[in-house]
């Protein structure tokens, strides 16, 4: 690239040349003083003197043997190299004088060569010397433009066209039943009250501080305005028939969306709401902007993978591919939860472009995972990715465990039941947890408790009440034809996080729960009692109601709903509680984007008929992003021509 004498930004950085400073430029039209002219050409003498001199006082190759560094192509790219360089056949036969009189040419055309750019370069100096300071900085413009033109023209490079799944239940889902319909717009007006408001005060921001009337964004974004409730949001808008609004957030991904960014994201929050966001949108819509706006990200998450074992680090850089793993984890390990939860998205990101280095890099992570040992047959939650170690033994099916267990049952589903290691590793584990974690309180409720350290701790999480849908999810293609039992467990625990609503004042329910002594299904801590618009117990209600048509379900999703509309709902939006057993809770001012994304989907789909979005065709990530089956032979991730 041609560099030009001013303080060039390229890539965040200031590349220092030659320095013009604004003291030689009046407001007005005008020169560098002849002064500075007098000094810049006095360097730029001496460097040209400098490398002739040392050029011309080189050794001459004709006395001393030739250092050949194989570099023949690229010094001299004139030089057909089937002529010569590297070519040992032209050092036989016809002797070392005619060896020798080859050199003398190539590097007498080579002085040459280096001649003439010198005094291209030096004429091209002079005339910059002579024009004002509005001209050089329109040069370097230009300049600036062509290399991010370039740039833009390498990330939006075609990617080979591949057959689209099967398709079905996009914009179907009328309940026929006029109560369940009016249920269903309802739900309808709340996603388009979210939407609206953060379209107003938010737009651009990750997520919305409905009070304030501002963005809002936390750590795991970083510290760049990436939009993450405008992609987060895009398929839910698409499948409620929110067109105008649908075609406001696509607008902003086109012409806004950038990753080039020097900020530290969360490898694992990125590709559930970011990479599954887009992925979702693209499939529904078919816009390919959604498609190639995936593939470069993902492009940027890579480097993450770069450790010692494959494992990848919890955040990385996305322009400088530096990772690293949260503080705050067992001796700098990394969370199952966020190592295990990116097959569903990297598989769909292999068949899009055909090259599997995606589809690599999640199997390799599961081929470590399966020679590992496992105390009591569970997976810690912690893996160390220096040593390939496990951690703190501490076992969750809540937070930081929670959705690998729920991806290795939806790979299986998402390769069209074919992907039968994933099955097995799955139905082992819950085999392990229900030995375990599993049990049924003094009042009759059954929960999923952690494991530390040997010890069995009577919590279960909000996160964990997600589990009531997977058991019911995996229960068909089950071991020794249990699909009966993992479907009335899915019932039990749908039941308890119901009853952890139904105990509070709000009705809705805290962020944790305990069983022990008299308190069941409730949270004891202050810090536990908080509601942030949480998806997971409707995401259990959704699937029990797939699967059973049980009417309870529909009821129990419609008084959380109108929970959520009477006590989260304010002028500028949403926002989460602090206290669900407080009449009058503070509000803690964040709209979550997983609200827009999850949330309100499963409430959506909860009063929707079964053909919006079929099981047998779509798979969600655990953002709630629906991906299709993909109903071919596992040579299509390998981007062979054939399978195509």
């Amino acid at each position: 690239m041609m560099t030009t004498p001013a303080l060039l930004p390229l890539s965040g950085r200031r590349i220092p040349t030659l320095s013009l400073g604004t003291a030689s430029f009046p407001h007005h039209r005008a020169t560098l003083r002849l002064s500075e002219k007098f000094i810049l050409l006095l360097i730029l003498s001496a460097f040209i003197t400098l490398c002739f001199g040392a050029f011309f006082f080189l050794p001459d190759s004709s006395k001393h043997k030739r250092f050949d560094l194989g570099l023949e192509d690229v010094l001299i790219p004139h030089i057909d190299a089937n002529k010569g360089g590297k070519n040992p056949g032209n050092y036989l036969i016809h002797g070392q004088g005619h060896d020798e009189h080859r050199h003398r040419e190539e590097e007498e055309r080579l002085r040459n060569k280096i001649r003439a750019d010198h005094e291209k370069a030096l004429e091209e100096a002079k005339e910059k010397l002579k024009k004002s300071r509005d001209q050089i900085r329109a040069e370097i413009q230009t300049e600036k433009n062509k290399v991010i033109q370039e740039m833009k023209k390498k990330d939006n490079k075609q990617l080979p066209p591949v057959p689209v799944p099967k398709l079905v239940g996009i914009k179907t889902g009328d309940p026929g039943d006029p109560d369940i319909r009016e249920k269903r717009d309802k739900i309808k007006e709340m996603m388009k009250h979210a939407w609206d408001n953060y379209r107003q005060y938010g737009w651009g921001h990750n997520e919305l501080k409905p009070i304030a009337r501002k963005g809002h964004t936390t750590n795991i974004f970083g510290n760049a305005q990436m939009g993450a409730t405008v992609v987060d949001a895009l398929d839910t808008l698409y499948i409620m028939g929110l067109v105008e609004e649908f075609r406001e957030g696509q607008e902003w991904i086109e012409n806004h969306l950038d990753f080039s960014v020097n900020s530290e994201v969360s490898v694992f929050e990125v590709n559930i709401r970011f990479i599954g966001g887009l992925l979702a949108a693209y499939y529904l819509s078919g816009q390919e902007v959604f498609k190639n706006k995936a593939v470069q990200l993902a492009g940027k998450l890579l480097p993450a993978f770069n450790t010692p074992t494959g494992i990848p680090w919890a955040m990385v850089n996305l322009k400088s591919g530096v990772g690293r793993n949260w503080g705050w984890a067992s001796a700098g390990s990394s969370i199952l939860a966020e190592f295990g939860t990116l097959h569903m998205e990297f598989v769909h990101l292999s068949y899009l472009t055909g090259d599997p280095v995606y589809y690599n890099k999640v199997m390799h992570i599961r081929k470590l995972l399966q020679k590992m040992d496992r105390p009591n047959g569970l997976y810690p939650n912690y893996l160390n990715p220096r040593t390939g170690r496990w951690g703190q033994h501490h076992t969750s099916v809540g937070g930081l465990g929670d959705s690998f267990y729920e991806y290795l049952l939806k790979a299986w589903l998402m390769s069209d039941k074919t992907d039968t290691e994933a099955r097995r590793m799955y139905d082992d584990a819950i085999e392990a947890i229900e030995r375990h974690l599993i049990r049924k309180s003094n009042g009759g409720l059954v929960f999923v408790g952690e494991w530390k350290n040997g010890h069995l701790e009577r919590k279960m999480g909000h996160l964990t009440c997600f589990a009531g849908g997977m058991f019911a999810l995996g229960a068909d293609g089950s071991k020794n034809d249990k699909a009966g039992h993992y479907l009335q467990l899915g019932a039990e625990i749908a039941h308890t996080c119901h009853e952890s609503y139904d105990r509070t004042v709000l009705k809705l329910g805290p962020e944790a729960f305990k069983f022990d002594g008299g308190a069941e299904a409730v949270a004891v801590r202050q810090n536990e009692k908080y509601y942030i618009l949480r998806p997971e117990v409707i995401e259990t209600y959704w699937y029990m109601w797939r699967f059973t048509h049980d009417p309870k379900y529909r009821q129990w999703g419609w008084e959380a709903a109108q929970a959520i509309d009477k006590y989260c709902r304010v002028s500028g939006g949403f926002s989460g509680v602090k206290d669900v057993y407080s009449s009058s809770p503070a509000y803690d001012d964040v709209q979550q984007s997983f609200f827009l994304a999850e949330t309100l989907k499963y409430l959506y789909l909860l009063f929707s008929s079964d053909d919006l979005l079929p099981f047998d065709n779509w798979v969600f990530n655990t953002e709630a992003h629906p991906l299709p089956v993909l109903r071919l032979a596992n040579s299509t991730l390998s981007g062979s021509p054939a399978s195509r």
